[in-house]
């Protein structure tokens, strides 16, 4: 009887202890990865209260999307497709990037710049920056 109560109140306590057990580090975070190449898909702002998403200018060339492509090395380069001298010239921009939480910061040129990661999945990132400059980007 004492082996059948000793095993019982193990199995109990190692029941409680898995349960209790939570890592609120990561609460509210996503855990998919952000590394990768993202092409521009949509960007917008909120107006009204209401969420307003077009095709991005910057893609109404028939060039390539613009993109962002994030590295394991937190590096990150920033393609940009540009008809303005030649029809569909890349200029790609190397900086560094970090994942705070919900946060991704870049450092471009000196220029340092904080977005709320609003949603990720492994296909999409939507990003928004405190002047609420909306961007989703597709992989």
């Amino acid at each position: 009887m004492k082996t059948k109560s000793f095993l019982l109140a193990l199995i109990l306590s190692v029941g409680l202890f898995t349960t209790s057990c939570s890592n609120d580090d990561n609460e509210g975070e996503t855990l998919v990865p952000l590394e990768g190449k993202w092409d521009l898909s949509k960007t917008g702002t909120v107006i009204n209260g209401t969420e307003t998403l077009i095709d991005p200018v910057e893609n109404a060339n028939n060039c390539r999307k613009d993109y962002i492509e994030l590295k394991l090395d937190n590096t990150i380069n920033v393609g940009d497709y540009d008809s303005a001298v030649t029809a569909c010239a890349l200029t790609v921009q190397s900086g560094i990037y970090s994942r705070s939480h919900n946060n991704i910061t870049t450092v471009i040129n000196g220029v340092t710049v904080t977005q709320d990661i609003v949603n990720l999945t492994l296909k999409e990132l939507k990003v928004k920056d405190a002047a609420g400059v909306i961007r989703v980007y597709t992989r």
